[in-house]
């Protein structure tokens, strides 16, 4: 999969988000760090969601 990702500075550092997943942003020190840090955050955001079942006996 694609993604655009935007980084933007950002008072002493970067923001990095992804527009077409909402919620999907990091931060960092320089724009290299972010952009390493945003595919992680990418990863994470796609990543399956384990499902926690409590039972009622």
């Amino acid at each position: 999969m694609r993604f655009s990702i935007v980084i933007e500075p950002d008072g002493d550092g970067y923001h990095a988000s992804v527009p077409a997943l909402p919620g999907c942003g990091t931060w960092a020190k320089t724009s290299e760090e972010a952009l390493i840090y945003i595919k992680e955050a990418i990863e994470l955001y796609l990543e399956p969601e384990e499902l926690s079942v409590t039972l009622a006996l």
